[in-house]
């Protein structure tokens, strides 16, 4: 009996699993390649979108603040029962709204100067046809006037004009349907469009091809 108990212990010993070593295998050259050229292709797509987007998002940011700006301009033209315009310098790409002082006869800034992000311009590229019902061929609103009542243009700027009533007015005064202002990044054009009634619209298109949405 004593026999039999020392065999059944050596043959349980015998019988206990032996510890395995464990390795962590490594990245043959093969998987490593593979992986650096899945996130390159994921890389090659992603990038370009997202500078795209980013750029769009700065564009689509200059048109908000121009169009709230141009907005100012008419309210500040009917509290002041004067004109007010909003002054684009298409050179420095640089907008803001002045308000003309009848006592002093000369456009006052009203506000601060804003500049347009880096990378876009006061343009509407090579698009040829403006928005629907609004210009009759695509331009940026007539140069600003160094005096209320069409005297001396300044090079280089484009203004929106706006009489005591809110109504967009020419360099002779007369109501008018032909201002807008646009600005692109190269990819994307945004145009602000006046009516004759002052009603102000977003719109927004592909520089390749006019296909203009409002916004």
């Amino acid at each position: 009996m004593i026999a039999n108990e020392k065999t059944m212990t050596v043959r349980i010993t015998f019988l206990r699993p032996m510890k395995r070593r464990t390795k962590q295998d490594g990245w043959s050259l093969l998987e490593l390649s593979f992986s650096v050229l899945i996130i390159g292709v994921i890389s090659a797509i992603a990038i370009p979108q997202f500078l795209m987007y980013r750029s769009d998002a700065k564009t689509f940011g200059d048109s908000r603040d121009l169009t709230d700006l141009i907005l100012l301009a008419k309210m500040r033209a009917a509290a002041n029962f004067t004109q007010a315009r909003l002054y684009a310098d298409t050179s420095a790409k640089a907008f803001h709204v002045e308000i003309w002082n009848k006592t002093g006869a000369t456009w006052q800034v009203d506000g601060g100067v804003n500049p347009l992000a880096t990378g876009n311009t006061f343009s509407f590229g090579s698009l040829t046809s403006p928005p629907t019902g609004t210009q009759s061929s695509i331009g940026l609103a007539p140069a600003c006037q160094a005096l209320a009542g069409g005297t001396g243009t300044i090079s280089n700027t484009s203004c929106i004009v706006f009489n005591s009533r809110g109504i967009p007015v020419d360099s002779t005064g007369a109501p008018t349907a032909n201002d807008a202002l646009y600005v692109t990044d190269g990819n994307t054009v945004y145009a602000m469009t006046v009516s004759a009634t002052g009603l102000l619209q977003l719109w927004s298109s592909s520089s390749n091809a006019a296909s203009w949405r409002k916004r």
